[in-house]
């Protein structure tokens, strides 16, 4: 019987450093089993191993028997250290190396890469590293810049070039200023050509739904109708009551078409949910039809004030800061949302989309189709310049003014 146990004993210490505890639990079954009568006995005496584990065995043997086999997984299967074929990093110890130079010749010091300038896909790595005298399939490449720490990645837009050193003070200075007037009750707008769209029945980014078998047809190149020709939505956006204007030209982005998008949201908006107002507050861009050093847009301005008897303040962002002003996010990206997958086949539908245009938060648009001519290259003289009432601001009176309307013409300007 001693002989019999050291023999189960010796068997149980050889296994017991490669087996699991459901793998200790199954052996001590198994080994059970093949003792016949009183074999449970002789493993408890063993191996230490209680009866009711080996029971538990039993029935898991039981289990294996009635089912069919499945092989187990790859990283479920118990080896001992240092078993299997060798990994490919460890067989050819420069792979690694010459792989990350390959990927990137910059930072690595190898103007000379062959891959420099050109896509660094997979099959191109793998192809340049066989003519180096790698053994390596593109499935190989992709695992190793996996675990070198690379993946797939598009480029994002986050430099905006040289910042002017008052950047952040301009955006304390522009917050302060929206602040002030809204709590004046003075109103308070975002101003801003949005992208010109071609109309007709072009491609439009996006998706929408239609029925399985009847796709909206669009012309295969993007030529402008001679007829139809582009439109150019200028908005007017309120950031106090979440409300926008959008005058939609057909000629030119001028600074005088983007005043009478101005002198539209007052006329049809603005004027009723400001009775009284006296002050306007324009945030725009530094270029563009309502640049900054834009004369015409001074000019105009001027007129506007004299129409209306609103003193017009304007702060422009900083160079290079066009995407934090407010009407980019709050009503462009909404309206691009809207017309997403449609086709912009006329005017009237161009319109019609940006006037549907709406938000969970509450966002009111109104549009209007612009017809008139607004021709380029319109000279300001220098009299007209000195004849404006405006006023720079002590910081940055390039990118602060105000422009107040002049007395001997409000008579004939206000109804």
């Amino acid at each position: 019987m001693s002989d019999l146990v050291d023999q189960v004993r010796a068997r149980f210490e050889l296994l017991r450093p490669v087996m699991d505890e459901r793998m200790i639990r199954l052996w001590a079954a198994a080994e059970a089993q093949s003792l016949g009568h009183g074999g449970g006995a002789v493993v408890t005496a063993a191996t230490g191993i209680r009866s009711k584990r080996i029971w538990l065995g039993k029935l898991d043997l039981e289990g294996l028997e009635a089912s069919p086999p499945v092989e187990k997984p790859r990283d479920q299967r118990v080896r001992r250290p240092g078993a299997g074929r060798k990994p490919l990093v460890e067989k050819d110890p420069t792979l690694t190396p010459d792989l990350e130079r390959l990927v990137d010749p910059v930072t690595r010091g190898d103007p000379e890469s062959p891959l420099r300038w050109t896509t660094k896909s997979k099959e191109k790595l793998a192809e340049e590293l066989r003519k180096q005298g790698h053994q390596v399939s593109a499935t190989t490449v992709g695992q190793l810049l996996h675990d070198m720490g690379y993946s797939l990645r598009a480029l994002r837009k986050e430099k905006e070039g040289t910042q002017h050193p008052d950047r952040n003070a301009q955006f304390e200075h522009i917050n302060e200023q929206v602040r002030a007037f809204q709590e004046r009750g003075q109103p308070v707008v975002s101003v801003d050509t949005k992208k010109k769209e071609l109309v007709g029945d072009f491609k439009n980014g996006g998706q929408e739904w239609q029925r399985k078998e009847e796709p909206e047809l669009v012309r295969v190149h993007d030529f402008k109708d001679p007829q139809l020709g582009k439109v150019i939505p200028y908005g007017v956006y309120d950031q106090t009551c979440n409300e926008a204007w959008v005058s939609v030209g057909i000629d030119h982005d001028t600074a005088e078409f983007a005043v009478n998008a101005l002198l539209g949201w007052w006329r049809r908006m603005g004027k009723d949910l400001y009775l009284g107002a006296s002050e306007l507050l324009v945030t725009a861009d530094g270029g563009g039809s309502n640049a900054s050093r834009s004369r015409l847009w001074k000019a105009q301005l001027q007129e506007f004030a004299d129409k209306t008897g609103l003193a017009v303040t304007v702060c422009h962002f900083p160079p290079g800061t066009s995407k934090w002003n407010k009407i980019e996010h709050r009503l462009f990206s909404q309206i691009t949302q809207n017309w997403r997958g449609r086709p912009l086949v006329s005017h009237e539908a161009v319109v019609n989309l940006i006037a549907a245009t709406t938000t969970s938060t509450g966002l009111r648009v109104k549009a209007k189709l612009d017809k008139r001519s607004y021709p380029t290259g319109k000279k300001v003289s220098k009299a007209v310049m000195r004849s404006l009432n405006i006023e720079r601001d002590d910081f940055h009176g390039e990118w602060n003014y105000t422009l107040s309307p002049r007395q001997d013409q409000l008579p004939h300007a206000l109804p």
